[in-house]
Parts: C-alpha cells; sequence; structure tokens
C-alpha cells in the first residue's frame, strides 16, 4: 500500500492538516484504503494549534523517512527547517519519495535543497518573499501546482485540495479522482492559474514585477486580441526584451503561455456554464469553435464535448 506521511509542526493550522488527511485518508471510503496516511512530527507527542485545541501525533520522522510521499501541508515563513528535517527529507528522497509542499509548505520545500535549480509553486502573497530568500529556487506564483515527479508544490488551501485530487489522478487514475472529488463535492480537475485570485491593483515600485503584471493584465484580456508588442507594452519593455524576460520567468514563450491560459479559462467555461462552443471560443480568444476544439484536444488530449461531458456528470453526482 502507498504510505503517505504528513508532517506537523507545533502551532500548525489543523485546517491544513486536514486537506492530505483527507483526501488521502478519503481514497477508498467505498471500498479498500487505498493509501496508508500517517501524520508526523519532528517530536511526536501533544502539539499546539491556533484552533483551540492540541493534537496528538504518534509517529517521528522515522515515519517520515520510509514514506512513498511526503506531505509538508504548510509551513511559517519565519520558521527554520531544521538539521534533522532537512536530512530526514534528503533521506525519503533518496529513496525514491516524492516530496509535496501544499501552500508555504513550499518555503519548507525550498529551504531543503531538494527544489535547488528548479521550480516551485507557492500561495501568490508569499511568492516575492520566498523567491528572495531561496534565489536559486525559480518560484511560480501563475499556477495552482507544479508536478516535476519526484518534488510536488501548490498554491493556497483550494490549489491544495486541487494539487491533492491530482496526485491521486495520477496514481490511480482520472475514475478514482473523480469518483473521489464526487465525494468531497469538489471539480474533478481545475488546474490553472492564480491570477483570479490575486488583487488588480497598483504594486509599489519597488515590489512590481512587470512579468506577473503583464500576466495578470493578459488574463483579464483573453477575449480580446492580444498582440506581442501591445503586451510588452504593458511590462514597459521591447518585444525582444519582454519574449526573453518571460520565457525566464515562465520557461515558455508568451504566445504558448497565453494559449495554455485560455485553454484553462475554456476548461473553467466548459465546467461552470452552458454557453454554447461559439461562446466560449469568443469569451476565450480562439475566436472560432474550430480553433478551441483544436488546441483544446492538442494541450488536454480531449475535446471540449467530452470535458464538459466528465465534468457534468461529476456535478450532477455530487448533487443527487
Amino acid at each position: 500500500m502507498h504510505t503517505v506521511a504528513v508532517l506537523a509542526y507545533d502551532g500548525m493550522s489543523p485546517f491544513h492538516l486536514s486537506v492530505p488527511s483527507l483526501v488521502f485518508g478519503r481514497v477508498g471510503v467505498h471500498g479498500p484504503a487505498l493509501y496508508q496516511v500517517d501524520v508526523c512530527a519532528e517530536k511526536p507527542g501533544s502539539l499546539h494549534t491556533p484552533a483551540g485545541f492540541d493534537i496528538e501525533v504518534r509517529h517521528g520522522l522515522d515515519r517520515l523517512i520510509r514514506a512513498d510521499t511526503v506531505v509538508i501541508p504548510a509551513w511559517e515563513c519565519d520558521l527554520p527547517v531544521s538539521d534533522d528535517l532537512r536530512t530526514a527529507l534528503h533521506q525519503a528522497h533518496a529513496a525514491g519519495a516524492r516530496i509535496v509542499g501544499l501552500c508555504l509548505g513550499s518555503w519548507a520545500v525550498a529551504a531543503s535543497g531538494l527544489a535547488d535549480g528548479r521550480e516551485v509553486t507557492t500561495h501568490w502573497a508569499a511568492a516575492a518573499q520566498l523567491a528572495r530568500a531561496f534565489p536559486a529556487v525559480r518560484v511560480r506564483a501563475d499556477t495552482l501546482w507544479s508536478d516535476l515527479g519526484d518534488v510536488v508544490t501548490s498554491a493556497g488551501v483550494a490549489a491544495a485540495l486541487d494539487c491533492c485530487l491530482h496526485l491521486v489522478r495520477t496514481d490511480l487514475g482520472s475514475r478514482v479522482a473523480t469518483d473521489l472529488a464526487r465525494d468531497l463535492v469538489t471539480a474533478p480537475h481545475r488546474s490553472g492559474s492564480q491570477a483570479q485570485y490575486i488583487p488588480i491593483a497598483v504594486p509599489d515600485a519597488a515590489d512590481d514585477d512587470p512579468i506577473e503584471r503583464a500576466m495578470v493584465w493578459a488574463r483579464t484580456h483573453l477575449g480580446e486580441s492580444i498582440d506581442l508588442d501591445g503586451w510588452a507594452r504593458v511590462a514597459l519593455m521591447s518585444r525582444r526584451t519582454f519574449t526573453r524576460r518571460f520565457r525566464d520567468r515562465t520557461g515558455n514563450s508568451p504566445q504558448q503561455w497565453l494559449l495554455h491560459q485560455r485553454t484553462d479559462r475554456a476548461r473553467l467555461l466548459l465546467e461552470t456554464t452552458d454557453d454554447t462552443m461559439d461562446r466560449i471560443a469568443t469569451d476565450t480568444g480562439f475566436g472560432t469553435a474550430v480553433s478551441l476544439r483544436h488546441h483544446f484536444h492538442r494541450i488536454l488530449g480531449t475535446s471540449p464535448a467530452a470535458h464538459r461531458a466528465l465534468f457534468q456528470g461529476a456535478r450532477l453526482g455530487s448533487s443527487a
């Protein structure tokens, strides 16, 4: 049985702790358990929480080292990662464990050194601080989660739930993940960006990220024709500089990134509305239903109609 070790620490919010425990512990709720979930701590025993009650943790880092998946569901930015925890994470990783940092748990992943030279996703409000603290890590605030195979990180609490469902889908297939999402009364698949949650305001000049600003602007104008020169002007850059900086920031060209954002928006509209394909194509900037179907299938491997049918089936099942 796949074992999941969830790390707890003194002062941790029990709500954050409940997300991976709920998802992985609930799989198989109508049958045999499919994961073994163990809550671990550096020092087992009674841990205080800000919720007015304590939690009792029986397992230590020895159980974490032997796990198939290690989940750090939260962290505090000013909380140091101890040598013992860092060593345990490296030992688990070296043994083949998948290391998962949910929300600010990505801070502990970055502090462990396991993501050096790679990327992590975190809550948009902490992204700039995390990037300054760990310059060897590329921090993303434009995705709900990032899956590198051996290291997985996500944005905030709702995205942490999405990320855990994604891991179930990866391990056990879409049918199991969709049934679990129905049981939890949540969307079976909600990949995309954090832009809809980021306050769109004029940032302080000292902390302004022109590429991030350009991303937010593009996501609020997906239904319009976005030419590269006009987009570069939003970032106050030349076309050439913008293209280079954007690729450094995201790993993709601006055009490819925009195409994925339009696809994600189309997916959301398919899941939450009964709009026609032509209407969705217009609202997402694809222009025509033919173009929408082409790019949707190329990127996601399924048709818009099939995706809508799958999601509506899950939605009807959860409301029954």
